[in-house]
């Protein structure tokens, strides 16, 4: 069956490739091979395309074709624009701002919208023109967005209240003040990067997270240094659906901040605590804690899927302070987190001391089997 899907993708492929000549050669097939065959019609002209095996087709190209075929002719403009929800413009690597510009009018049903860049193109201008067509964006990629200033996020607030994930990471223009007013607006998030954006990310941004993003699932704010207890308190107390919080790097945070993630996020599968110095065993004891008491909280009501709860994944590298046995109670009492070769989701290095913490694989693996008697014949 996946090798039928597989032929069957190619033959689409094919037949696009034919009917995009097809209309760059004037609109007519000439005669010399009677059209192009496709799910049983021959098409003469461009135009003949049924609207639905357009936009199938569509489905299966790259971007760069999809914009191609967009100015084919006025049908496929009007359908592909009418039935375009997903678009990605990482590849364009010198004119995205231009190419923004002259989409973002025509593409209004968008609602995922790539425009990650390996070097700043973006201007303010051309995300106010995706904040004034595009109202139903739903996930919108700016990373490495430099250029970017607080006029972006003003439209966005304005003319994309539907976000639900944003990526953000990299844009060092950014204000708190930008964001705060960001996040009264975009309520809808659940997934939010603001990795490296160092002069946005601060309590008073997380503060703004807080009071209006309760649905947030995912927030990375790894390096932004910024960062302190107070935003972070807040994020655990406004948002307690959060699942994966990335801290890395944030350098002034204390026990108190996890300390609040794990008393108000039951849900919490992920940590970054990278470079986190100030972290000690008070915080991991918290955990080991509130895993106990969200385990009796369950019982009745989950039965079986308690151990679906709880950290899987585990960042303390270069958390000096924290001691093995704080870190050994974590294991014993979260079995998703290994620390056995090949299955790392509790990273420790450049925690020497902590060597002799172990997961409940590596205590498997060095207990001794148990030899039983024989039955007595």
């Amino acid at each position: 069956m996946a090798g039928e899907g597989l032929a069957r993708s190619e033959d689409l492929n094919s037949c696009f490739e034919k009917l995009m000549m097809l209309a760059f050669a004037g609109g007519k097939s000439g005669g010399s091979e009677g059209g192009v065959k496709m799910e049983g019609v021959v098409i003469t002209e461009w135009k003949d395309i049924p609207v639905e095996l357009l936009l199938r087709i569509v489905s299966l190209v790259d971007d760069r074709t999809v914009i191609m075929a967009s100015g084919v002719c006025s049908g496929w403009r009007d359908a592909i624009c009418l039935g375009l929800t997903h678009l990605s413009l990482s590849w364009c690597k010198n004119s995205m701002n231009s190419l923004v510009l002259s989409l973002a009018p025509k593409f209004t049903k968008l609602q995922t919208l790539v425009l990650r860049q390996d070097k700043p193109q973006l201007e303010d201008h051309a995300v106010e023109t995706i904040a004034g067509y595009c109202h139903d964006l739903q996930d919108l990629d700016l990373s490495k967005s430099f250029k970017l200033s607080d006029l972006s996020l003003y439209a966005l607030a304005h003319g994309c209240p539907n976000l639900s994930k944003l990526n953000i990471s990299g844009c060092t223009a950014f204000s708190d003040v930008g964001l705060e007013y960001l996040f009264e607006f975009c309520r809808k998030l659940k997934i939010l990067n603001l990795c490296g954006c160092v002069k946005g990310a601060t309590d008073r941004a997380l503060q703004g997270i807080g009071r209006n993003c309760s649905q947030l699932q995912f927030l990375n704010l790894g390096w932004c240094e910024n960062v302190g207890d107070v935003g972070v308190m807040s994020l655990a107390y406004g948002c307690p659906e959060l699942r994966t919080v990335d801290l890395c790097g944030c350098a002034s945070i204390t026990d108190e901040s996890v300390i609040a993630l794990a008393n108000r996020c039951p849900h919490l599968i992920s940590l970054g605590l990278y470079y986190c110095r100030n972290i000690t065993d008070r915080a991991m004891y918290s955990l080991v804690h509130n895993r106990v008491k969200n385990k009796l909280a369950m019982w009745e009501s989950m039965k079986g899927r308690c151990d679906e709860e709880g950290l899987r994944s585990l960042n303390i590298s270069q958390c000096t302070a924290i001691t093995p046995p704080a870190v050994q109670a974590l294991c014993d009492s979260f079995p998703a987190l290994h620390t056995c070769s090949g299955r790392h989701s509790l990273v420790m290095s450049g925690c020497l001391h902590l060597t002799s913490v172990h997961c409940v694989c590596a205590v498997q693996a060095h207990r001794p089997v148990s030899s039983f008697p024989h039955p007595a014949h």
